[in-house]
């Protein structure tokens, strides 16, 4: 008898409980309606623009973005504007197209002010029109690099320009001046431009760059190949290691060390010794690139230079046995 009445007390506490639970739901459900009907309200036009206007006038006026005309874009090309006054001009009508203001920033893609080649590219890069069309701005570009009558420096600054204006079409021609054109200034912007485009060149002309007769050119293409995804050549940067200069040897020990190259430890251990290495900026790289590699064959060369009578050989030493 107990026993029933114990579970007849438990069901009646159950179904008082699902009453509650329901109610609780009901009630619930109310509120959301209502909460619903009030975010309905707050979206009236005339609220949102209220609201925000009151938020906005409690911000500095300096600290709200403001899109530059098409005026203050015509303008950029105008003589002794001040380039940090281009580049705010320019960052601010990202946004503005100005079929006609295209000309106007066509021309800063050969100012002198490597910032303002760079913006000039990236805000034309952006446009929807004008830019990409046959006869249009990049096709000019295209065709200033490959004019041989024109400056070399306006010719490096066309391969610059086509390294950032980041489009496929480019690779062919930049490709052809890194290897092949006549200037050493074009062919040294044409490997910076490919770089740019973290691209090898279609038949691997950044290694055949390495190579080149110039010293601008050969550390150009070390450089280019720091950072860029799947480059694959590394023979092509340890041959530098045995290069004239020794800022393109410095600069190849360096490359190889961020890479982690394990066949260049051979070639790296014989630039540790000022018996074989006499630039010490040079054996320095060297060391450090070995205890980047953290080669156990090349302990013991890295022990000797904590010797060097450079005390940048001997710091580099020391932080590469710390590895």
């Amino acid at each position: 008898m107990t026993t029933d009445s114990t579970r007849n007390e438990a069901r009646r506490f159950a179904r008082g409980g699902m009453r509650r639970w329901v109610s609780s739901g009901v009630a619930l459900a109310s509120l959301l309606v209502v909460s619903l009907g009030g975010a309905r309200g707050d979206s009236d036009p005339h609220n949102v623009y209220s609201g925000r206007a009151e938020v906005y006038r409690q911000l500095p006026a300096e600290s709200l973005e403001r899109l530059s005309t098409p005026d203050a874009i015509r303008a950029v090309s105008l003589p002794n504007m001040a380039p940090s006054k281009i580049w705010r001009v320019l960052e601010h009508g990202e946004r503005v197209e100005c079929l006609d203001c295209i000309p106007h920033v066509a021309k800063l893609l050969y100012a002198g002010h490597p910032k303002t080649r760079e913006i000039g590219a990236w805000w034309l890069r952006r446009r929807i029109f004008g830019v990409f069309g046959p006869g249009e701005v990049y096709s000019q570009v295209v065709e200033t690099l490959q004019d041989p009558t024109a400056p070399d420096e306006r010719r490096a600054h066309a391969a610059e320009a086509l390294g950032e204006f980041l489009t496929h079409a480019g690779l062919e021609p930049l490709a052809t001046a890194a290897v092949s054109d006549a200037s050493p200034l074009v062919r040294a912007s044409a490997v910076g431009a490919l770089a740019r485009m973290g691209h090898p060149g279609p038949r691997g002309e950044l290694a055949t760059a390495m190579g080149d007769e110039d010293v601008r050119v050969r550390l150009a293409a070390v450089d280019a190949t720091v950072g860029m995804s799947g480059y694959s050549d590394m023979d092509a940067v340890i041959a530098r290691l045995a290069d004239e200069s020794p800022e393109v040897r410095r600069r190849a020990a360096q490359v190889l060390g961020v890479a982690r190259v394990t066949s260049a430890v051979p070639h790296l251990l014989e630039l540790t010794s000022p018996d074989t290495e006499p630039d010490a900026r040079v054996r320095a790289a060297a060391v450090f690139s070995l205890g980047r590699i953290a080669d156990p064959a090349a302990k013991s060369a890295v022990q000797a230079a904590r010797e060097d009578s450079d005390r940048f050989v001997r710091d580099a030493a020391r932080v590469a046995l710390r590895r």
